[in-house]
């Protein structure tokens, strides 16, 4: 294996140097135009440190749920799920956060590097809940870095192309990894079974 331990050997194979418009782009703040891309967005990967390592976690919900409170400061509701908390634990030991934000049909993708606190302020949970469900905690994200990425990963995957679709069926499901991972003692087909119900009641 070739491995490259040195920027200077990295930056000599990525050969010429980026073009004005791949770092022009970056913004301290949300422009107007970014706030548009955020505002269209239903689904975020949010990526957070900690001692233990590296976490990185799909956030969905109605499109622009993620608030923008002025160009420098982001909300992001927590809404219910398997109460891991692995990236609010990150959070509350280490600030730094990333966020990349889809838009489904566009190749435009949008990144946010900033750092976050964790709120349970009640007027500021109550003003994000949905049928009448509160979310347990805001992360409000400071704004460091923000700026759109071309698309060619997108353009390259065919993530959006109705052909490029997988067929849930040639997949295992939920139940059957988990029934692995525990040699039968969790999941398996009740639990495939029950989950759509209990998804249903749970999604706020």
């Amino acid at each position: 294996m070739h491995e490259i331990t040195t920027v200077e050997a990295l930056e000599a194979l990525y050969r010429p140097a980026p073009v004005p418009a791949s770092t022009v782009k970056v913004s301290d703040h949300i422009t107007p135009h970014y706030a548009a891309l955020i505002q269209a967005s239903p689904f975020v990967a949010l990526a957070t440190v900690g001692p233990e390592g590296l976490d990185c976690s799909p956030r969905g919900d109605l499109p622009g749920f993620v608030r923008i409170a002025d160009p420098r400061t982001l909300m992001l509701p927590d809404r219910r799920g398997n109460n891991r908390i692995d990236s609010l634990r990150n959070i509350v030991r280490d600030p730094r956060v990333a966020l990349l934000f889809l838009i489904p049909g566009s190749g435009t993708t949008f990144r946010v590097n900033g750092r976050a606190v964790l709120s349970a302020d009640p007027a500021l949970l109550e003003s994000f809940s949905v049928d009448g469900k509160p979310p347990r905690t805001v992360t409000v994200v400071t704004v460091e870095e923000a700026y759109f990425q071309c698309a060619r990963a997108i353009v390259r995957s065919g993530l959006w192309k109705p052909e490029s679709q997988v067929d849930p069926k040639v997949l295992p499901t939920p139940g059957e990894m988990l029934a692995a991972v525990t040699a039968g003692e969790v999941g398996g087909e009740t639990y495939d079974r029950e989950w759509p119900g209990r998804a249903a009641k749970s999604l706020w």
